[in-house]
Formats: C-alpha cells, structure tokens, sequence
C-alpha cells in the first residue's frame, strides 16, 4: 500500500510540472486547448511508460534500497517538484529522484556511483544538443517554408507541433514517469504493468489540477514564441529525450526544452531571452538535486 501511495505521489507531481514540456509550446502559441493537450498527454505517457523500460532499468541500477528507503526519496523528489512548480519554476524530476536515490543509496551503502556520473553527463550534454537541434530545425525549416504558401505553412506548423508535443508526452511516459517507477518496479514490489497504470493516471491528475502554471513560465516567459520558433525549440527537445531514452539515459526533458527555447531566442538575439529567468532555472537544475541529496540522507540517517 505504501509502494502504491508513493508512486502516485511522485507520478502526481511529474504530471504538476511535465504538462508544460509537452504542450506548453503550442497552449502557449494558441495552438491546441489545455484540454486537449491533457488528452493526448494521458494517452501517449501511458504508452511509454508501457511500451518502454531501458530508463528504469538505468535508475532502478543506481542503488538496492528496501521499501522505507524507497518511500523516504519518492516523498522527497514529490515535495520538491510540486514545491517548485507551485512557484512557476520548471524543475527536472529525474534530478529530484536520482539525487534522493544516491543519498539513500549512500546511507544503505548501495550507491553505483559510476552509473549515476554516465547520468550526470547526459543531464549536461542533453539540454547543450537539444539547443543545437533547435537551431538547425529553425533554419531549415525557414528555408524550405520559403518556398510554400503562408496558410500551407501555418496549417503544418500546427500539425507538426502537435506531433512534436505527442512526442514529448510518449518520452515522458518511457522516460521521466520510468523514473519514478524504477524504485518500486527494480524491487519488485509492484509489477511495472500495473505500477504504469497508475502512475499515469496519477501523472494525468497532477496536470489537470496544477499543469497550468508551469506552462506560462515554459510557453510564454523565457522568450516570445511563434509557431515555427515554437516547432523548432519542441521538436529538438522531443528528439533529444527520445534518442537518449533508447539509450537507456534519465534526462529531462524540462531542461531540453528550455535549451531548445533559448536555441531558437538566440537567433532573434540575446536580448530576446529572459537571461535573469534564465540564470535562475539554471541554479534550480544545480541546486535541486543536491538539495535531493541532502535531504534524503539526513532523513534516511535519522529516521532509519
């Protein structure tokens, strides 16, 4: 029962936080309804988080913890990422989790610590490439709408960023909801059917009741987006997370998506990004996992 209380807690405050990453772009854009972007959410997270399991086999490797150890980090890494997104602030659960795995995994003296620097150096190289991708699609794409008629152009900027977002909801489900679900699914104490199940309808709850306020900060206030900047900083970051996802490599789509934001602002020019926002997202994506890490040890120390 505890197993069951935990995963839908984290599952709740990945989908308070990852409504944005998905479809913060186009609700931001005025493509596609907030209803309809929770829709397409619930459908595609279920599927990843079925269809997929290489990144919960990554996390699950990280550290052999008992059900008190597993209960203590997904309650940590729940408290901080709906903390944070209470505040409009972006946050990476995978950061939020994996952090609290190595403090428990510290305190049980179970921690790969050589798995989770391979994790560490995706989380650096992932938002960096996704930045790059945003630049060249933007490019590219500019090139070849050139050539096309402005309604045509409009009409498959729509369709492709509703695909880019079903992507980033599919990458979610195998990507940031495994996650959350490598503790209990690694230790058997759930089968992965059913703890996907429902950590995907407690992910879609999360969206439906605070999903909203993140995707201002996402969709409106780190640059202007227009459609075709909006296809490009989208795709690239559902590209990313979905090449790193077959690697088996927890990275967040959070912190890819906003790399591919900033691609496509500084095109426009520095100025065009909201450098102060952004300093601040950057110390929370240093800062979050390290206080995961922190708090979770002290607790598991005292507590256990």
């Amino acid at each position: 029962m505890l197993s069951e209380i935990a995963i839908s807690i984290i599952a709740f405050s990945i989908g308070s936080n990852n409504t944005s990453n998905a479809f913060g772009v186009p609700v931001g854009c005025g493509v596609i309804s907030f209803r309809m972007a929770i829709l397409l959410i619930g459908i595609f997270v279920t599927v990843g988080s079925l269809t997929q399991v290489k990144v919960l086999e990554t996390v699950g490797s990280i550290a052999k913890l008992n059900c008190a150890m597993i209960l203590i980090v997904l309650v940590v890494s729940a408290c901080m990422i709906v903390i944070l997104n209470w505040k409009k602030l972006p946050v990476s659960s995978h950061q939020a989790i994996v952090g609290s795995m190595i403090g428990a995994g510290v305190v049980a003296g179970t921690a790969k610590l050589s798995v989770f620097a391979s994790i560490v150096i995706s989380w650096i190289i992932s938002p960096i490439g996704a930045l790059i991708l945003a630049i060249v699609i933007y490019i590219l794409s500019e090139k070849i709408f050139s050539r096309i008629p402005v309604f045509v152009v409009e009409r498959l900027l729509y369709i492709m960023l509703i695909i880019s977002g079903i992507l980033i909801a599919y990458n979610t489900g195998a990507n940031e909801l495994a996650s959350a679900l490598a503790p209990v699914v690694s230790s058997k104490l759930i089968p992965h059917v059913e703890a996907s199940v429902l950590g995907s309808a407690s992910l879609i709850a999360g969206a439906l009741i605070l999903g909203g306020r993140v995707i201002e900060t996402v969709g409106k206030d780190i640059t202007t987006l227009d459609p075709l900047s909006g296809f490009s900083a989208q795709g690239s970051a559902g590209l990313t997370v979905f090449l790193f996802t077959l690697l088996g490599m927890p990275v967040s789509t959070t912190y890819c998506l906003i790399g591919g934001i900033v691609g496509v602002g500084l095109l426009k020019g520095v100025n065009a990004v909201k450098i102060k926002l952004l300093k601040k997202i950057v110390s929370i994506w240093i800062v979050s996992p390290l206080t995961a890490f922190m708090v979770t040890y002290i607790i598991a120390r005292v507590v256990l």
